[in-house]
């Protein structure tokens, strides 16, 4: 079952700053997975709300299995992980709207 990834340019922007070359490296082996089906990481608070570590960083997503998409939303350090995961928790529906809005029109 073959899922489309999507990051905004701020999710870009954030990863490119804070991980490191092999972290790269293992972030794009993970983003290879996620297209395949496999998805791996931690439910945060919601079945669809997850979070993966590599090494000591955190990357935050949500998966829609109803249509198959999954939104990268943010990435942070351990440092950061609670304010983190309580700025996507504010936006879960504006999210969930954005990706529906670009499924039903593209």
């Amino acid at each position: 079952m073959c899922y489309k990834v999507f990051g905004s340019d701020y999710f870009d922007k954030k990863v490119t700053k804070i991980l490191s070359y092999q972290e790269k490296k293992e972030f794009e082996v993970f983003i290879k997975n996620l297209k395949r089906g496999i998805i791996r990481g931690k439910p945060l608070s919601y079945t669809f709300f997850r979070e993966k570590k590599i090494r000591e960083k955190r990357i935050y997503f949500l998966v829609y299995r109803e249509i198959r998409v999954i939104l990268l939303v943010n990435a942070s350090t351990k440092k950061y992980q609670k304010k983190t995961i309580n700025k996507i928790k504010m936006f879960l529906y504006e999210y969930r709207e954005l990706v529906y809005y670009f499924y039903n029109n593209y």
